[in-house]
């Protein structure tokens, strides 16, 4: 995938000097011996100046993970550590962190061979919580030079999540179209999750697609689209536009990143758009999202930006779709029922016009946007893509901010089932469990707009601890809870 950062995780081992420092030297080696052999070798460097033991050997090894091209730290426990010097190299470290602790090794070694990093450990988070620091802390942090390797690479995508954000640009053309207030939020915490973003009107963005009207690269941009169509390529005389338009957008994000590395993209999708443009953007948002650079319909901020979360932690393609119908009761007792262990408040279609990647579809077709041609005439209305969502596992997610500038997400792991939908856009039928007390306790209860972002396979996990990391408030990240476990609005005798 493009527009996601690579990342070198810089391990650095912490001794007290009432410790032998050869307890953490050669626990970090096995560390990293571990790690190798199990992974790519590329994502970690070993600090090799120094055992940290005072504020000194934290400067050495923070200067020697710069130069070694680091983008997070791993502080290593490999006995009880210095507390203080340990917790400022996380502290003056310019990037994610997360801190680890070696395990004892053997019971015919606990007199010089006992390192006491499980003590260590409670010293190192509550000195992070004296120095406002902020350091991802596994589920059980203390482990075997393997299990700490898996730590490490579990890691990964969250440091890779935090990276991103803080060189991501959102470029969005709006304004949101007339009565959509649904996917309306405050700016505010994109700043101060030290993202970016460029607002453009869509007259801009007219005039650009209009410059672009005889580019040479057009032709070419044809073959690919009918390459990836195939069969499906239904509107073949709507393909040039669709190419003129996808080279503009493309231009845009390259003359207009400025100092970021990453880019995403808010676009607008109706009511002058298919007018004034003459097609629909599905098909070319659709190939966006598939090349890595996420495109949300309707002028959705917050989930473009969830899209890209979700491009970075799966480094695969993505999907917004509206939480949008309820499957059928014919349809769930001939195709679900008995078949799959879920109830009927279980299932529920999400759907969007054809924005979804051809990747991520049973089968597509390039059609007209039926919603669209009810109202105007059908030949402004080409470009969207249609198709039965792949079946397998999924995460329904989202990150928003609230009217009054608050942070909050949700996270809910399901599948897509391989069920006909025997419907119209880029469509599945969705299975999430007890989705209907989810939708009803959380998507309703805390005014979430109806626009979903879907990663492809189960990342609850990661996106969590994501979350947790970029600053979202414990109770503010919901889950579908298991039954007998009541959300706060539930009521308890329904």
């Amino acid at each position: 995938m493009e527009n996601i950062p690579k990342i070198k995780i810089g391990v650095v081992a912490v001794s007290r000097d009432c410790f032998p420092e050869s307890l953490s030297v050669n626990r970090r080696k096995a560390l990293l011996k571990a790690y190798k052999e199990k992974y790519n070798a590329d994502e970690i460097y070993e600090c090799p100046v120094c055992i940290v033991e005072s504020e000194i050997d934290m400067v050495n090894a923070l200067e020697d993970i710069k130069r070694a091209g680091c983008d997070a730290l791993c502080v290593y426990l490999g006995n009880f550590g210095p507390e203080i010097a340990e917790t400022l190299l996380i502290k003056h470290f310019d990037g994610p962190a997360m801190v680890v602790a070696a395990a004892e090794e053997t019971q015919d070694n606990l007199i010089q061979g006992r390192g006491d990093a499980f003590c260590g450990m409670l010293n190192a988070s509550y000195n992070l919580a004296l120095r406002n620091a902020k350091a991802y802390i596994p589920e059980y942090p203390i482990g075997t030079y393997e299990e700490v390797a898996d730590m490490i690479h579990e890691f990964l995508p969250v440091a890779k999540a935090v990276v991103a954000l803080s060189e991501l640009k959102i470029i969005s053309f709006g304004p949101r179209p007339l009565n959509f207030m649904a996917c309306n939020a405050p700016i505010k915490q994109l700043f101060n999750l030290g993202v970016e973003i460029e607002e453009n009107s869509e007259l801009d963005l007219f005039e650009s697609f209009n410059k672009h009207k005889d580019d040479p690269r057009i032709p070419d941009k044809v073959k690919e689209m009918e390459e990836e169509l195939g069969d499906g390529n239904q509107k073949p005389e709507i393909l040039s536009k669709l190419a003129q338009y996808e080279l503009t957008l493309l231009d845009w994000v390259n003359e207009h990143r400025g100092y970021r590395k990453y880019v995403a993209v808010a676009g607008k999708c109706w009511p002058a758009f298919q007018t004034q443009f003459g097609f629909v953007p599905c098909y070319v948002n659709s190939r966006l999202t598939g090349m890595g650079i996420p495109v949300s319909c309707e002028v959705d901020i917050y989930g473009c930006l969830s899209e890209f979360i979700g491009t970075v932690i799966s480094e695969d393609a993505v999907t917004l779709l509206d939480i949008n119908n309820n499957v059928p009761a014919d349809m769930y007792r001939q195709s679900i029922e008995g078949k799959f262990p879920y109830t009927h408040k279980d299932t529920f279609m999400g759907f969007h016009c054809g924005n979804t990647t051809s990747k991520k579809l049973s089968s597509c077709a390039m059609k007209y946007q039926l919603i669209m041609a009810r109202s105007l005439p059908e030949e402004v209305t080409q470009g969207t893509l249609e198709g039965d969502i792949v079946p397998g596992n999924i995460t329904f997610y989202r990150l928003q901010s609230t009217a009054d500038n608050k942070l909050r997400a949700y996270i809910a792991e399901g599948e897509v089932l391989p069920v006909a939908t025997k419907s119209f856009g880029g469509i599945g039928v969705f299975a999430i469990p007890e989705m209907g007390r989810f939708y009803r306790h959380v998507l309703v209860e805390k005014n979430y707009p109806h626009h979903g972002a879907v990663a492809f396979g189960h990342f609850g996990k990661t996106l969590f601890e994501v979350f947790k990391y970029i600053g979202v408030e414990l109770d503010e990240i919901d889950f579908n809870h298991p039954k007998g476990m009541l959300y706060p609005s539930e009521n308890p005798f329904a």
